[in-house]
Formats: C-alpha cells, structure tokens, sequence
C-alpha cells in the first residue's frame, strides 16, 4: 500500500445559480477588479492508502459521487498526488 492524497475539486456546473460567487464577483468589481466571470468550488483534500493510483482515483470518484458532489448540479475533478 501506499500514501496518497486524493483532491476533489466540486463546481457548479454552468448555468446553475451561483449566489456565492455573483456576490464575490460584484465585491471584486467594486475593489476595480475586472473580470468577466468568477465561479466557486469546494475543494476537498483526502489522504488515504491504497494499492496503487489508479485505485485512489476509483475510490475518491466514488466518494465524490456518492456524498461529495451531486451529479444534477455540480461538475468534479479528482487529482491524485503521491504522500
């Protein structure tokens, strides 16, 4: 077994209403930032061991589509990183 570090990265997916990053955006706006968008995301940091990478990544992917992001609203990514 080995050390890794699972990141899952959870986004609105477009379209969706993103209350959190509209506030962000006018805030930034305000400061005389200009940007044309601004989107949120959760970001979730795992350490785990399994028996290689490719069985990390199985097993963040189920975590993050079992409890971590719903599939109607949200988008992921998952990066694994050696601990």
């Amino acid at each position: 077994m080995a050390a890794y570090t699972a990141i899952v990265t959870v986004r609105l997916k477009r379209g969706v209403l993103d209350p959190e990053a509209e506030t962000t955006k006018r805030a930034l706006e305000r400061l005389e930032f200009e940007l044309q968008e601004l989107r949120s995301a959760d970001r979730f940091e795992i350490d785990l061991d399994a028996d290689s990478e490719e069985a990390a990544a199985r097993r963040a992917t189920e975590m993050a589509e079992r409890l971590l992001a719903n599939p109607t609203i949200h988008d992921y990514a998952v990066e694994i990183r050696e601990r």
